[in-house]
């Protein structure tokens, strides 16, 4: 009885907490505030205090959040497991025949491309040697001229070639006459300009288009002709084989086909492709039908706040050239709030909004061929535009269905799947673990975005695409395999993690990994390392699997 009381006198002294009813939103960059873990981060001094023999560890946010909650929910002792995995027919001695040999490539091309560096490397120095000594003659040839600049042949010489080694540089004519010292310092300084190495361009958020073929239309290897032929022989079909797909998509979806892959993927079409025509139609004046019906009520009582945070995060997305557009933003605000609305039981949280972005991008790309970050969206027909916004809330919502207890009151499933991150990679990397350990590092202070966000944060729009393509042909990617990943993801920076030695330096390195120029080698071999572990520890605790 006394239990039972309990229960009710939490519901009454949170009744504004029901679930169901507008929550006030955590950042998506952090979890929710806690006093104890923010005295960390104004502790005088970045040592970490010294190991006391028999010391009580210090209580979590998730153990203090459990204690909170055990009698609001009921949970049981299994309150850390995740949903549990459906079965797989795949051969694990194959899956891991494959993970290893994109190890095995990874490495050799990386090993090529050191060879080929220093080759063209030592070939620049015998250039720059040739071009210096060529100088020195002319300096010479000129010397003996007595600078007779008004020479015709010197003239003509001096201005018939203004551009050197693709640099705009002034010609000899219009130069000042100076000293041989002069003339020597800026030889030398032209040298030091040429041994310079060309750095590499910067690379856009959605670019790289031959490596991530996400937009832009590059010229096709063998292989990715080869592959997309493969795709559009399966889709030709009457009836897709969406087990066949799976196995196909696993390995990255060509940009052509992507579109009508996603969907047929996340359940939102249909296999039968006579089937498919009607069943658009259907779901997207059903979509609009919604918007007819809900989205007048945004500035009522009731839902001002939700459609009022909406409209803030928005703008805080990426990338900014496209969500900044006004007709996206438009487009984006009806399909959160939409989703909201029909899902009192989570509501709108912070998160949820960096979800619209793949799925919108990915169907721009069904009627354009230009890169997303210049393109004026308005500029699209209405009905191209009114398909776009039903289909990427569809897609988004069965994406959603799977996952939402990331988002229900006080994110459960955001809470256990921090825990089960924590428990793999202690035994994944023992060192690694310690480390943070070491440094009063809580899984929750930067795996929380991880799991809220599904590493959009963390990763470029473009890699985002390609782990997606991996993650629709998984039973269940989002809600499973995603873990797996962002295990493999931890443990890949274990150097640049053990040479930090302060808890301030670890959680900048954390909040910020230098994945800017990653592409889709480096996604492929994240995937290859998530499913080795996955594999690896089939027969983990069952939490693992739930």
């Amino acid at each position: 009885m006394s239990t039972d009381g309990n229960k009710k006198q939490f519901w009454k002294r949170n009744a504004a907490k029901v679930p169901g009813s507008i929550q006030n939103v955590y950042g998506a960059q952090h979890p929710p505030f806690d006093p104890l873990l923010h005295a960390n981060l104004i502790k005088a001094g970045n040592k970490p205090p010294p190991a006391t023999p028999g010391k009580p560890k210090k209580a979590t946010t998730f153990q203090e959040f459990e204690s909170i909650t055990s009698d609001a929910w009921d949970v049981g002792d299994d309150d850390d497991e995740l949903l549990a995995m459906a079965a797989q027919n795949l051969n694990i001695e194959v899956v891991m025949e494959t993970a290893n040999k994109v190890i095995e490539n990874h490495s050799k091309q990386q090993e090529r491309q050191r060879q080929d560096d220093t080759t063209e490397l030592e070939q620049r120095e015998d250039d720059t040697q040739e071009e210096a000594a060529e100088d020195e003659e002319e300096d010479e040839e000129e010397e003996e001229e007595e600078g007779d600049v008004t020479s015709p042949e010197v003239s003509f010489a001096s201005q018939s070639s203004p551009y050197t080694d693709g640099r705009l540089v002034k010609s000899h004519s219009e130069a000042p006459i100076g000293s041989p010292k002069d003339a020597a310092g800026e030889h030398a300084a032209l040298h030091r300009q040429r041994s310079l190495p060309h750095r590499p361009p910067v690379i856009p958020l959605v670019a790289r288009m031959a490596d991530q073929n996400t937009s832009g239309t590059p010229a096709m290897t063998e292989r990715e002709a080869s592959r997309l032929d493969k795709f559009k022989q399966l889709l030709a079909g009457p009836n897709t084989d969406l087990e066949e797909l799976r196995k196909l998509s696993w390995s990255g979806i060509p940009r052509q086909v992507r579109p009508i892959t996603w969907k047929l993927l996340s359940g939102y079409l249909p296999a039968n492709a006579e089937r498919r025509d009607s069943v658009l139609q259907r779901k997207r004046q059903e979509y609009f039908g919604f918007i007819q019906q809900y989205y007048d009520s945004r500035n009522d009582e009731h839902h001002q706040d939700t459609y009022r945070q909406i409209h803030i995060d928005i703008p805080r997305m990426s990338p900014e050239s496209l969500v900044l557009q006004p007709k996206v933003t438009e487009i984006f605000e009806r399909i959160l709030f939409i989703w909201a609305i029909r899902h009192p039981a989570s509501g709108y949280v912070q998160g949820i909004n960096d979800l619209v972005t793949p799925f919108f991008v990915v169907y721009v790309f069904e009627y354009i061929e230009e890169e997303v970050e210049n393109f004026d969206v308005s500029s699209l027909q209405e009905e191209a535009l009114r398909n776009i916004e039903a289909d990427s809330f569809w897609c988004m919502s069965k994406l959603l269905d799977g996952i939402q207890d990331n988002y229900t009151f006080a994110q459960p499933g955001i809470q256990r799947k921090v825990k089960a991150l924590e428990e793999l990679v202690s035994r994944i990397d023992e060192s690694v673990h310690r480390h943070m350990q070491q440094y009063e590092v809580e899984y929750l202070q930067f795996a929380f975005r991880w799991m809220n966000n599904l590493l959009m944060r963390e990763l470029p729009l473009r890699c985002t695409i390609r782990l997606w393509d991996t993650y629709q042909a998984e039973p269940e990617g989002f809600s499973h395999f995603h873990l797996y990943v962002c295990a493999a993801f931890l443990v890949r920076w274990r150097k640049e993690i053990l040479e930090e030695r302060d808890f301030q330096g670890l959680m900048i390195l954390l909040q910020n990994l230098p994945t800017m120029h990653w592409g889709n080698e480096e996604v492929s071999v994240l995937l290859a390392e998530a499913y080795r572990l996955k594999f690896a520890f089939a027969d983990a605790p069952n939490h693992y699997k739930r």
